[in-house]
């Protein structure tokens, strides 16, 4: 089976950050790094999943921790390339507070109904649990849910070399991007699938396209100081005020 030819010249952290290079700078307005969800606001405001793997007593401290607000958010997207988790989230937040949230044209959709019109009768891979698996089993003639700790109907990450070339469609979260396991995964996309990156930690970058994705579900935040506002609460962002669920296609 035929498999999308991927990128060896540089790493995927690599390529978005070199595409944002040259795009305009700002301050910091505001950050926060929340339970579930960080946020970096300078011209706009940018999101990604708040990774941490450690309890406070454990915990390495992120670098320049109580001064951060004072970098831009150019400097701030470099922490995309850490290894700590949560600079690495940071990093993520920043990156996509750097992309012009009107740059490629983006149709308000959530990327979820995407996937469950698109799978119904396919096969359909999903790099972890999204709130709505029990519905995509519901409509897919096979769905493979792929997990690093398995539960009941469910199947082993490590089967992915094995399942991804045989799914018509295929969701994961930009999570791949912050843990390292996104350039492994693409390498087993087939070249007939719908590849789509959901949530909104997902870049709008079209770079991503170049690796095998086809759609990119974001958000598209409208009122920053509100979505900041639930952050610093602890939201996980199901269902907020002044947030939009968008998408670009390739």
């Amino acid at each position: 089976m035929a498999l999308v030819p991927q990128k060896i010249r540089m790493s995927i952290i690599d390529d978005l950050l070199s595409s944002a290079y040259n795009l305009p700078d700002s301050p910091v307005n505001q950050l926060r790094v929340g339970l579930f969800w960080t946020g970096v606001y300078g011209a706009h405001l940018g999101l990604a999943s708040t990774q941490n793997d450690a309890t406070c007593c454990f915990a390495q401290e992120v670098n320049g921790v109580g001064a951060l607000h004072t970098k831009s958010v150019s400097e701030l997207s470099q922490f995309l390339r850490s290894q700590h988790p949560v600079e690495a989230s940071i990093g993520m937040a920043a990156l996509n507070a750097l992309i012009p949230i009107d740059a490629f044209p983006n149709i308000e959709l959530n990327a979820r109904d995407v996937l469950v019109e698109r799978g119904r009768g396919k096969n359909v891979a999903t790099i972890g649990h999204f709130p709505f698996t029990d519905v995509l089993r519901g409509v897919a003639a096979q769905t493979w849910v792929l997990e690093l700790n398995p539960n009941p109907g469910d199947v082993p990450a490590e089967r992915a070399p094995e399942l991804l070339p045989q799914a018509d469609v295929i969701g994961l979260t930009a999570t791949t991007l912050l843990n390292g396991t996104f350039e492994n995964l693409a390498k087993y996309f087939p070249a007939h699938a719908l590849v789509v990156m959901l949530g909104p930690t997902t870049p709008l970058s079209p770079v991503l396209f170049d690796y095998g994705v086809s759609i990119l579900g974001g958000s598209v935040v409208d009122d920053p100081l509100t979505v900041l506002h639930y952050i610093e609460q602890g939201t996980a962002l199901h269902k907020i005020p002044g947030l939009r669920r968008v998408t670009i296609a390739r």
